[in-house]
């Protein structure tokens, strides 16, 4: 269990929990797309999840491993916003290029700089996204979770502990996407029409807490 820094083998041990999520999930997203979307969000993170894995393992095949935390994350970004379509690739490629850069050539990242680099990679998102809390987004699951995270830290906790509490408040703002109606993308098209169906960026966000909570918790 993670009880100080989070190193830069747990970061990736993430991204290969958050890929074997969103992989099991697929069908998932893509049917919770299909109701409000374009039908691709399973297939499209699954997709580029699984091009930011094979990237990592050819670099480490070659040798040249990710021997810091913003070159790993540069990777990953980049990886992402040139393999995934839609809005998922843009949003989440530039979640992580902004975590990369707020955390450095570091190997370790502890609680204040994980917070930090997450809440970078949120205010990348929104800059992108232009949503706002309430808006049937991811925003509305990943803006909780790193609140409880925050919250959890200032009280004491280790980073894993830290990481379940965000988890749980992804999951609870990814339910209360549900009788929203969607102002942003193109679920806002449907109007009145989208309440009554869960986010499926929300739902890929709170698979992704869940990966960090699981990879720091074991």
């Amino acid at each position: 269990m993670t009880t100080g820094a989070v190193s830069l083998d747990q970061l990736v041990g993430w991204l290969s929990r958050f890929r074997d999520l969103v992989t099991e999930q697929q069908g998932y997203l893509t049917d919770l797309d299909s109701a409000i979307g374009d039908a691709d969000h399973g297939s499209n993170m699954s997709r580029g999840m699984n091009a930011v894995m094979e990237k990592i393992g050819a670099l480490q095949a070659e040798g040249a491993p990710a021997t810091s935390i913003d070159g790993l994350f540069k990777s990953v970004g980049m990886t992402l916003v040139t393999s995934v379509g839609g809005a998922s690739g843009p949003l989440y490629g530039t979640f992580f290029l902004r975590m990369g850069v707020t955390a450095g050539p570091v190997t370790s990242l502890d609680g204040a700089a994980l917070s930090a680099a997450l809440r970078a990679g949120l205010g990348g998102v929104l800059a992108r996204g232009k949503a706002e809390a309430g808006d049937k987004t991811m925003v509305d699951a990943m803006a909780p979770a790193l609140d409880a995270l925050d919250a959890s830290l200032d009280a004491g906790a280790d980073c894993a502990a830290a990481a379940s509490a965000a988890f749980d408040a992804a999951t609870a703002g990814r339910d209360a996407t549900e009788p929203l109606v969607a102002r942003k993308g193109r679920a806002s098209y449907l109007g009145e029409r989208s309440a009554g169906h869960l986010d499926p960026g929300a739902t890929s966000t709170a698979l992704l807490f869940e990966a960090l909570a699981d990879t720091l918790g074991r």
